[in-house]
């Protein structure tokens, strides 16, 4: 083994990676305000898969992983903030007569150029579907772990706007009926 590759692996080994965990999600006021004025239909949530299945875990850089803040699929928080988007909109019902299921077709970012790419597909047990992207600009860094920082605090608001793509599309309220 040369010098310089033990060099480098006791430096990754000291320095080690961090983890950077997405926030919570938290309800859109916008989004929120748009749900109420879309209907009163009671809606329910079903499962949210992903095209990439299991998908927890993205790498930022070499610096480290990105997760959601609790560990769970980003089909699942993405899932999760749009229910609690249709709660506080007073539209959620587990026993809703149209049940909404979806598919995260793909979700991956860059912390160099500071965008989230995020692709949605929401089916109705109506029959209606609905696909939509968001590619959600943020402020990055050229420093590694700023810009993995940076990434992991911009997926809540990037969320927040592929909800807000879906309700304002002109078929939601067909998504819906």
């Amino acid at each position: 083994m040369s010098k310089s590759f033990a060099v480098v692996v006791l430096a990754a080994f000291i320095s080690g990676c961090s983890t950077y965990a997405a926030d919570r999600y938290s309800i859109s006021a916008d989004n929120v305000t748009a749900l109420r004025n879309v209907g009163s239909n009671q809606i329910n949530v079903g499962e949210f898969t992903s095209t990439e299945p299991d998908l927890s875990v993205l790498t930022c850089r070499a610096v480290g992983p990105i997760k959601t803040p609790d560990g769970e699929t980003f089909a699942e928080f993405v899932k999760e903030a749009f229910v609690s988007e249709l709660k506080i909109a007073e539209l959620y019902s587990p026993d809703g007569p149209v049940t909404l299921t979806g598919n995260l077709d793909e979700i991956d970012f860059s912390s160099g150029s500071g965008t989230w790419n995020i692709a949605l597909t929401v089916d109705s047990s109506n029959g209606q579907s609905i696909s939509v992207r968001e590619d959600y600009s943020f402020q990055t860094s050229f420093a590694g772990a700023v810009a993995c920082n940076q990434t992991a605090q911009a997926l809540m608001p990037a969320v927040q706007d592929l909800i807000a793509s879906l309700i304002a599309d002109p078929r939601f309220p067909d998504l819906i009926q």
